[in-house]
């Protein structure tokens, strides 16, 4: 038996709780007394994980109770073969094993989440879109200023650097279709923002504000 926690989680106003965590309590008070739980439940971390310890943990059997429960953490981090295990194991329909993985980018292997989605009941919190500096190019080509600044200020909130924006800017300015003559001006118009930002002329929010803007109004 395969669950499946998909998007990041959420904790409640005024509540040291998040909504994976009630939906675990909920699983765990479905399946395990709260005297045997401990003996019952694993929670693994996908960074650390090996195979031969999820082997293991899935080869034990219950004590007191019909089903034991392994969850595994951030389990869009695990690796290639550990998941090759788990789509074989998952087959089996072991019926007192119940394997739930915590994922939180669903887009990053998508290939072996939507193999277990087919076979795993579901739940979904909230997920988050993960932007790029190919979404800030395409609000600039539609010449959405206002949209673009808004990618731009949520780009450099999640942690993108000012020298990858530019550089993502740049990386979708020369392989686009326009001529060269306006990818020559526009490159020019980057390297500049570049400038002002390693030299100290303008703060990295502002020097790429103003680029966005005249990258949008260009003609």
């Amino acid at each position: 038996m395969v669950y499946l926690f998909v998007g990041q989680d959420t904790h409640l106003k005024d509540s040291q709780q998040s909504l994976k965590d009630l939906q675990l309590k909920s699983i765990k008070d479905e399946f395990l007394p709260k005297n045997l739980t401990h003996f019952n439940l694993d929670i693994l971390h996908a960074d650390s994980l090996s195979l031969k310890e999820l082997q293991e943990k899935l080869c034990a059997l219950p004590m007191g109770v019909h089903k034991r429960i392994v969850v595994i953490k951030n389990a869009d981090e695990l690796k290639p073969e550990i998941e090759d295990f788990i789509l074989t194991w998952s087959e089996k329909d072991i019926k007192d094993m119940l394997l739930l993985l915590d994922v939180v980018k669903q887009d990053k292997k998508g290939s072996f989440l939507k193999q277990i989605s087919k076979i795993a009941k579901v739940f979904r919190f909230e997920e988050k879109v993960t932007l790029s500096t190919f979404d800030l190019n395409r609000s600039i080509e539609e010449r959405r200023t206002d949209h673009a600044i808004k990618l731009l200020e949520q780009l450099l909130k999640d942690g993108e650097r000012p020298e990858r924006v530019l550089g993502g800017l740049r990386y979708s300015l020369e392989n686009s279709r326009k001529g060269l003559p306006e990818i020559k001006r526009k490159v020019r118009m980057l390297l500049d923002c570049d400038i002002e930002i390693k030299t100290g002329k303008f703060k990295p929010v502002f020097a790429l504000e103003r680029l966005v803007v005249k990258l949008c109004a260009f003609r």
